[in-house]
């Protein structure tokens, strides 16, 4: 391919224009006002009709081409004439004398957005009708634009109108503004590329293929990262899931970086116990400090809090139901920075508007921790990618591996301890009793280590409470992947635990069931591991 020398111009005068959109916002007036500098307005479709009801005189498309739309308007730009305008280097001879050839005229300013692929997914619409609104044309344009931008300036959102008519009062988009807005416009058609990508691999149930694709769209500038000296920002893919991303923030200064991070962790957590009983998780760094589940949100949230009430200081809040009034009292009494929630009573937001940094969030539904889905984290030069941890074990999914079996409460609360783990960063150990946590260990590089913290937090938070004893004493534990050796189960042995759940397959499995067969221990293998790193 030939590369061309010519050097653009620094501002262009624009004197044709091509306006195609679905989002209408703003685009009588920023057709008005191209209107008024002299500027001929090529048009289609739906943005034809508008701009002719509001007076502003346009250009058909299909005069120019000298071909109609057909196919219900899914081919209607796809012409020498639209592109051949858009891609044509203006001091090219070569590309001049095509022109000339042809009967091709320059087109200076390209303003497209795209069909609402993104919120059609969003809304759940049926297959078929979310392939239609899959763009072509839009896409096309905007690249062959964004390619050209030496001499074409491309707008694919309405935010940009007012700069670009300050440009052309001013002599005419300067290079520095077009370079800029074609790199925008190649942004959205991969960001779009990218939904549509998504879409499709969530339809067909599909591992990543040869190629991965990630977008986003801008939802938040953010202060800094997860320090002061980092930059970030928090961009929605549109994945159709209930969660931070979703959520409508009700109250409370802006999210940081850590506060969103921590906040889909709590989130997630507290999804896994659906709405069928009412449960809560309290969140610091990412891990669990406390989750509890009761006959009312209040007192979910008391067991939470029991757990680990120095550490639930400065933490995240999440609910699987309505917050109500009681729950959100008791909440504000300890400093909380997110609380989020399917929902809120105008009560509990009452209150929790006496807290004015304090953040509430409502999500409008839970996550389901069944439906299938990517994780994606980078590493230098590349991405990681994995299909969402989805797991789930059941009582019937249990193996008892030692002489005493469990009893039907032990049962209940290993299921429990053994879902919450799955949330907390491995190594992890977490005790249980009662349908709440005692005691959790996180993030060690042994699990004996994990084993001793969660024991020794139990006992810490028993102190708080003016309680004599473990809270420990009679509780289960779960641990997220096989002991490898008899020592960790043992640290359970000391601080009174009862019954033990974790996958198996270590080599010395023996060892450890045999330790446990000697303190008196129920344990059961799920076959399944739950590392979180």
């Amino acid at each position: 391919m030939k590369v061309s020398t010519v050097t653009p111009p620094d501002r262009i005068q624009p004197k044709r224009a091509l306006i195609s959109v679905s989002d209408k916002a703003g685009m009588v007036e920023f057709a008005r006002a191209l209107h008024g500098a002299g500027v001929e307005i090529l048009t289609t479709g739906g943005s034809k009709a508008e701009l002719e009801a509001a007076g502003v005189p346009v250009v058909e498309v299909a005069s120019v081409t000298g071909f109609p739309e057909i196919m219900d308007g899914r081919v209607k730009t796809l012409h020498p004439k639209i592109h051949g305008g858009l891609l044509a280097v203006r001091g090219e001879p070569s590309h001049a004398e095509a022109m000339a050839t042809h009967g091709i005229e320059g087109i200076d300013i390209l303003c497209v957005n795209l069909y609402p692929f993104e919120a059609t997914v969003a809304r759940g619409a049926p297959a078929e009708e979310t392939v239609e609104n899959i763009d072509i044309g839009g896409p096309a344009m905007i690249r062959a634009a964004a390619k050209n931008h030496g001499y074409v300036t491309v707008v694919v959102e309405p935010s940009d109108y007012g700069a670009v008519i300050e440009a052309i009062a001013a002599g005419g988009p300067t290079v520095d503004l077009r370079r800029r807005l074609a790199a925008k416009a190649f942004s959205r058609t991969a960001a779009y590329d990218a939904a549509v990508s998504g879409w499709f691999a969530r339809e067909l149930s599909a591992e990543p293929g040869d190629f991965f694709a990630v977008g986003g769209r801008l939802a938040e500038e953010l202060r800094y990262g997860e320090n002061p000296h980092q930059s970030a920002r928090f961009y929605r893919t549109g994945e159709p899931r209930f969660g931070v991303a979703t959520a409508r923030q009700v109250q409370g200064k802006a999210l940081s970086y850590n506060n969103i991070n921590d906040t889909d962790a709590a989130f997630e957590l507290v999804s896994e116990f659906g709405a069928d009983r009412p449960a809560v998780a309290i969140i610091k760094h990412a891990n669990p400090c406390g989750v509890g589940t009761g006959a009312s949100l209040l007192e979910a949230y008391e067991k939470a809090l029991a757990c680990d009430p120095v550490s639930a200081f400065g933490g995240i809040v999440a609910l699987n139901g309505r917050l109500d009034a009681e729950a959100a009292a008791k909440i504000v009494e300890v400093f909380t920075e997110v609380i989020i929630a399917p929902e809120a009573s105008d009560e509990a937001a009452a209150i929790i508007a006496g807290k004015k940094n304090l953040r509430l969030l409502v999500t409008g539904g839970l996550a389901d921790p069944a439906t299938p889905g990517l994780a994606v984290r980078s590493v230098a030069g590349g991405l990681l990618v994995q299909s969402r941890d989805f797991g789930r074990i059941g009582a019937d999914d249990l193996r008892v591996v030692t002489k005493r079996a469990p009893t039907a409460a032990e049962i209940a609360d290993l299921l429990f301890a053994f879902r919450v783990a799955k949330h907390v960063k491995s190594n992890a150990i977490v005790y249980a009793k009662g349908g709440a946590t005692v005691g959790i260990g996180a993030g060690q590089m042994s699990r004996v280590d994990s084993s001793r913290i969660a024991a020794r937090k139990a006992e810490d938070a028993a102190a708080a409470a003016g309680l004599s004893g473990r809270l420990t004493d009679g509780a289960v534990v779960a641990s997220d992947a096989f002991f490898p050796f008899a020592d960790g189960l043992q640290a359970a042995v000391e601080a009174g635990a009862t019954a033990v759940i974790q996958p198996g397959g270590s080599m010395r499995d023996d060892e450890v069931i045999a330790a446990a067969d000697a303190a008196g221990l129920a344990m059961v293998f799920t076959g399944m591991r739950h590392f979180r790193h």
